[in-house]
């Protein structure tokens, strides 16, 4: 069932790879829900959902695409959701939030479905893609820096270094050395290791307590928060929620576009230039985020932390199976990770890493053209000081053709950039909330 051409998987190798992956992103568990927990979502409901959508998209990664990737909630998109949507929108309830979630993972499905999906990866300029990575890099370490309080709020400067006396601070810090300590010699599953050995710290000190126990059985205690598209579609019409629905569609457009098919040539598993099976691999991707919106958490994406389980010898499904069976396993852990995330100083790390990995999409932008630079520096720069991802990619979307049609290169532009542009214009001047 799990044969690839040229390759007859170990069960041996492939569980041990599962395992290096499964180690390598467990953090998503505890920082997922943690990030949407502070837009309104119950942690119980955010947590079982995560770990839903990471079963079905890994599960479905596994035996439709035979791939040993795994498909979790995407950092980035989890911190959309709350600091430019949940909390942006004054009176609005998170429920309508993912009916902006629900409505995008739609189109993503039925783009899944057609071959315009690849047409649209091709069309986004190459600078802007590598920009958005790393604007939503910097976005996520500046979230982890306010959470942990290594900086803080300032009347005068806006932003300013941290009280470095106070004890959940100086956790902070030690957290972020012990998981750097970790990252640096190479540890496998570096984030979520540091993140236990942190709370382990914070239970010694007092810091942090086990009060629910250790096991329990998965929850929703929202139900269901997302079904209807016709209720889900008014939702957006009356709070003006376009802007979202195109910024989640697109990021996870390329996003995992982008990861699948570098997960594949690092495999060694692709066919020229071409992915057997992509068609699959994708519908993996985007079925998760239907299904995850359905349940209560942010568009999935494919984790290239399966990286990690690819060098350790995954090259088919059953690296995936092992992942999901592991995540499966630990939904019945609920107190744990609730406990854990309850305390910013152990999570906080973990994001400013992530966001420091991030950041690396910088060098591939070409930064020796002026109208290809500018762009991308706005993308870079403002999604972190404006808490928005969507004012990021509208900004780079409207500057980046403004530009070459100046200097005379509309050509090189594609067609649908000119709609995207014209699309975010209208967003920012009349729906911006």
């Amino acid at each position: 069932m799990f044969n690839v051409k040229g390759y007859r998987p170990s069960v041996k190798t492939e569980v041990i790879a599962g395992v290096t992956t499964f180690l390598t992103m467990a953090y998503v568990m505890v920082v997922n829900p943690l990030v949407l927990s502070q837009g309104g979502v119950p942690f119980e409901q955010a947590f079982t959902a995560t770990i839903i959508a990471t079963l079905a998209g890994t599960l479905i990664m596994a035996l439709f695409a035979n791939y040993p990737i795994a498909v979790a909630p995407g950092m980035g998109l989890n911190a959309y959701f709350t600091y430019s949507l949940a909390q942006a929108h004054k009176g609005m309830d998170y429920h309508v939030a993912f009916s902006a979630v629900f409505i995008s993972a739609i189109f993503f499905v039925l783009l899944s479905l057609t071959p315009l999906r690849s047409k649209l990866i091709q069309a986004i300029p190459y600078n802007l893609k590598h920009a958005i990575g790393a604007g939503i890099g910097l976005f996520i370490a500046f979230i982890g820096l306010r959470l942990t309080g290594l900086v803080q709020a300032n009347p005068s400067t806006f932003v300013a270094l941290g009280n470095l006396h106070s004890p959940s601070v100086i956790l902070a810090v030690i957290g972020l050395v012990i998981t750097l300590i970790f990252m640096v010699l190479n540890v496998r599953g570096a984030l979520f290791i540091g993140m236990l050995v942190t709370g382990l710290i914070a239970f010694l000190t007092g810091q942090i307590h086990f009060t629910k126990g250790i096991v329990s059985l998965p929850t929703l205690p929202a139900g269901i928060v997302a079904y209807n598209p016709v209720s889900a579609v008014s939702d957006i019409i009356h709070y003006g929620l376009y802007g979202a629905v195109f910024s989640f569609l697109l990021v996870t457009l390329f996003d995992a576009t982008g990861t699948i098919l570098g997960l594949g040539k690092q495999a060694g598993l692709m066919e020229g230039d071409v992915l057997p099976r992509a068609d699959r691999a994708l519908f993996a991707d985007s079925a998760a985020a239907l299904i995850g919106s359905i349940f209560g958490t942010s568009p999935t994406s494919a984790y290239i932390e399966s990286g990690a389980g690819i060098s350790a010898g995954g090259r088919s499904g059953l690296t995936a199976l092992v992942i999901a069976i592991l995540f499966l396993v630990a939904a019945f852990f609920t107190p744990i990770i609730s406990a854990i995330s309850s305390v910013d100083a152990i999570t906080g790390p973990a994001l400013i890493i992530v966001g420091s990995l991030m950041i690396s999409n910088i060098r591939h932008v070409k930064w020796d053209n002026f109208d290809e630079a500018f762009p991308a520096f706005l993308v870079i720069l403002s999604m972190p000081l404006t808490s928005s991802i969507a004012t990021g990619l509208a900004l780079g979307f409207i500057f980046y053709p403004l530009l070459k049609l100046v200097r005379g290169k509309w050509r090189e532009v594609h067609p649908l950039i000119y709609v995207f542009g014209l699309l975010f214009l209208v967003q920012m001047a009349f729906f911006q909330p």
